[in-house]
């Protein structure tokens, strides 16, 4: 009798985990890596407004990772260009498909001021997948909840 219930204890406290992850969200603030240095870029803000996906940018580190900037967006192109990137919307209107948002050229790199088709998963409640791309080639950043 003891097994039958200490498995269904586990069932039970496995079952509320995985409802758990699948019940979170995108919506929040994260920390971007950059895939090449390693080092933290910025805090992103993500919100979801009628059934999309949108986000801006809160906060940014220079290359050392450390020290805060107040880049402009020199490469950039229309009304963003020399915009600042604090502030700046890099994910615009994705939408969702079964636990993937996604958007053609929905996401902007302000380092090299191109935008990029996009999918944006989790991979569970504190870390988030990101992989912009221009037809099949492209590279993935992993961004990481921020406590509040």
């Amino acid at each position: 009798m003891k097994k039958i219930q200490v498995k269904g204890m586990l069932m039970a406290g496995l079952l509320f985990l995985a409802g758990h992850v699948i019940g979170q969200d995108v919506a929040g603030k994260w920390k971007t890596i950059d895939d090449e240095s390693g080092k933290q870029k910025s805090i992103v803000q993500l919100w979801i407004s009628g059934n999309q996906l949108y986000g801006k940018v809160l906060e940014t580190w220079d290359d050392d990772g450390v020290t805060p900037t107040d880049k402009l967006c020199d490469k950039c192109t229309g009304a963003l260009k020399d915009k600042r990137v604090h502030g700046m919307v890099i994910v615009n209107g994705l939408t969702k498909s079964d636990k993937i948002w996604k958007g053609k050229k929905g996401i902007l790199d302000p380092k090299n001021g191109k935008f990029y088709d996009v999918k944006i998963w989790l991979e569970d409640t504190n870390t988030l997948t990101v992989r912009g791309s221009i037809g099949p080639i492209g590279r993935k950043q992993m961004w990481y909840r921020v406590k509040e």
